[in-house]
């Protein structure tokens, strides 16, 4: 695209006229643009509370409102900022608005999404350390500063008080990467530990995690080559309050044991998606060791809450797994898209992860004296992940994060106060962190499968108004509605709006079940 042009003569918004060169970067156009895109940005935040949570649309709406096929020619930045307000914001669901208590949080703050614009900007690809040694650097004392942050032992760091570690980290996209890296990874020590030629052996690997942990978990084994049949999902009950049983886990590994199979990977989870069950970190690595098996701990949500130390028990005995994940982009602060993920030794990662081809090849890597973090996750060409996350511990500190985890929690328990205060309701597992998990229980006659329906329209009714947005889940064949505090713009009258709008819907229900 040739040289710019610095020449005021040269700016143009857009290139239409003949004879005048095309340049996506002219400065002024970049200046006016993300100053519109900012604006815009800031009007939003504004106005979000009042926008309905989830959209009134049907499947294929967008392309009726657009324009079918490409444009042939250039048209003003202000066009496309026209549509995206009158297409695009219309049909969103507002995971912004203070109004959204679905899922599990997917948190922002001001110096996430000024770090995530300006690596934006640079656009750079640091797959070797000598592409972006900044870029490198950066995430590894971001990831080094976040495990100080969550007190992990030194074995999971970058850098230790006595120089490099063995351990390490890497910023990935999702929680689903880092359980396949460390599948991966698990599989091959796995089959060399088992004398395995080549994948002979695959078929005799078994993994294990409890009936409770994410889906993405088992999707995860099948891509990384496990036999579906020796994939173990362990039934959990309100018993152990739905966490993996470590008495359970030891006993069904020693029968893979005796059936011929090579236990090979356990999955724990802090903060299950259903109910925020916590299985036991520490248990389950004493089970693990028996069988040098890989311990994996997805702190993917709850993980955040680690750094407060009222918290940080939810984590004891990780220094005896071999690797954790957590997702700042839920929980603290830091936009989508970054999980942070840890391992003791991270020459089990890149000896199944590395490629060295010719055109990467450099004096830096070959010194092993750094990181190449391409090394540690399934492509080669990366974001710079790490400069949004530095930025949010940078502006705001321990101290700050940790208000923002303790106001939500302290949220989280004034709901589930209001739900039990109600008899109407039930608290249907004790609540961590910030989910409520709740219903409306059976009374006066009322059936499961009437209370499981009630339930069911109080959840659409509640979505429908635009006021609040909840999920569902299933926890011991119940219907059973998820109220999950942490949308970073929430406040306290927020949750209290939500519950009134909860009383008076479930009231309209109930009238009309007695009617009936």
């Amino acid at each position: 695209m040739g040289s710019l042009d610095t020449t005021p003569a040269a700016f143009s918004a857009f290139g239409d006229d003949a004879g005048s060169s095309f340049q996506p970067l002219n400065p002024e156009d970049v200046r006016s643009y993300l100053h519109k895109a900012v604006d815009f940005i800031s009007d939003y935040y504004k106005s979000v509370e009042s926008l309905p949570v989830l959209p009134d649309v049907k499947p294929g709406y967008l392309q009726r409102e657009l324009q079918a096929a490409p444009p042939a020619s250039s048209a003003p930045f202000d066009v496309a900022m026209k549509e995206l307000r009158a297409a695009v914001v219309p049909g969103m669901t507002h995971w912004a608005s203070p109004n959204f208590f679905a899922f599990f949080p997917s948190t922002n703050s001001a110096a996430a999404i000024a770090g995530d614009l300006i690596a934006s900007a640079m656009n750079t690809v640091g797959f070797t350390w000598q592409a972006n040694p900044a870029a490198t650097e950066m995430e590894v004392l971001a990831l080094d500063w976040l495990a100080q942050l969550l007190r992990l032992p030194a074995s999971f760091m970058n850098r230790t008080a006595a120089g490099r570690g063995t351990g390490g980290g890497v910023i990935l996209g999702t929680t689903s990467e880092a359980m396949l890296v460390t599948l991966v990874a698990a599989r091959d020590a796995a089959l060399r530990r088992s004398g395995s030629e080549g994948v002979s052996g695959l078929p005799r690997l078994a993994v294990y995690a409890a009936d409770q942990t994410h889906s993405t978990f088992f999707k995860a084994c099948r891509l990384a080559g496990f036999d579906p049949a020796n994939i173990r999902s362990i039934p959990t009950g309100a018993e152990t309050d739905y966490a993996l049983d470590p008495a359970k886990l030891l006993e069904i590994m020693r029968a893979d044991v005796d059936a011929g199979l090579v236990p090979t990977y356990i999955c724990a989870t802090v903060g299950t998606t259903s109910s925020n069950a916590v299985d036991p970190v520490g248990a389950i690595a004493d089970v693990a060791a028996v069988f040098n098996a890989w311990v994996h701990v997805d702190a993917a949500y709850a993980g955040s809450a680690c750094i407060c130390p009222e918290f940080r028990h939810h984590l004891a005995g990780v220094e005896r797994v071999d690797s954790i994940s957590m997702s700042p982009h839920k929980w603290l602060m830091t936009c989508l898209d970054c999980t942070c993920l840890w391992v003791r030794d991270t020459h089990r990662l890149t000896d199944s992860l590395e490629t060295n081809p010719e055109y990467l090849k450099n004096d830096a890597s070959e010194s092993g004296t750094v990181t190449d973090l391409k090394d540690m996750q399934v492509g080669v060409g990366r974001r710079f992940r790490g400069l949004k996350l530095w930025m949010v511990m940078r502006t705001y500190g321990a101290a700050k994060l940790q208000e923002h985890i303790r106001s939500d929690v302290a949220m989280a328990k004034m709901f589930e106060d209001n739900v039990r205060s109600d008899d109407r309701f039930e608290v249907v597992v004790p609540r961590n962190f910030a989910l409520v998990c709740f219903r409306i229980k059976p009374r006066h006659g009322m059936t499961e499968e009437v209370a499981d329906e009630a339930n069911r329209e109080l959840m659409e009714r509640l979505n429908r108004t635009g006021k609040a947005y909840l999920a569902h889940t299933v926890v011991g064949g119940k219907f059973v509605l998820r109220f999950a505090v942490g949308s970073s713009l929430q406040e306290e009258r927020h949750v209290r709006s939500a519950w009134e709008l909860i009383k008076k819907t479930t009231a309209e229900i109930m009238e009309e079940i007695v009617v009936e």
